[in-house]
């Protein structure tokens, strides 16, 4: 995948707030999309210090979790998405190592996406776990995608 399509859709998806109240209901989103299907995966969304939402999904094993804290400290060190990071490394012809991170810590995998918020950056990650890299990394955008519409969307009428 071309790294200038994903830093586009990372930068499409800037949230205009972010706060604990927002990250619980973007980890509900995620779940919504997870029982949808009767997937097996693990959410988390966290800030640099802080796991804000985490959820583990029948199907998921100790092994899932792991991906997770690889993923988003891979993410969080580059500031984009850790498939973004995969596919940038490959362009350059470099590898984790190339930046001094351990396979042991960080991982190139799909699935950890930054929460960026418009005007500040990135504030946190969604990160999913669970599937093939590629679907972890989609489910991850559509989470994002779906929240930002329903924060775009009028307010009902009760």
């Amino acid at each position: 995948m071309d790294t200038s399509v994903l830093r586009s859709r990372e930068l499409r998806l800037a949230l205009p707030r972010f706060n604990d109240s927002i990250a619980l209901k973007l980890g509900l989103v995620a779940l919504r999309q997870a029982d949808k299907g009767a997937l097996p995966f693990v959410v988390d969304i966290r800030t640099p210090n802080r796991i804000l939402f985490r959820a583990a999904l029948p199907g998921t094993t100790p092994l899932h979790d792991g991906w997770v804290e690889r993923m988003a400290a891979t993410a969080f060190a580059f500031g984009m998405s850790s498939l973004h990071v995969r596919h940038m490394l490959r362009e350059r012809g470099e590898s984790l190592a190339t930046h001094g991170f351990a396979a042991e810590d960080h991982a190139t995998r799909g699935g950890a996406c930054p929460i960026r918020v418009r005007g500040t950056g990135i504030v946190g990650l969604i990160t999913i776990s669970g599937l093939s890299d590629a679907e972890d990394h989609d489910r991850a955008e559509l989470a994002l995608k779906t929240l930002l519409a329903e924060m775009k969307a009028p307010p009902r009428n009760r």
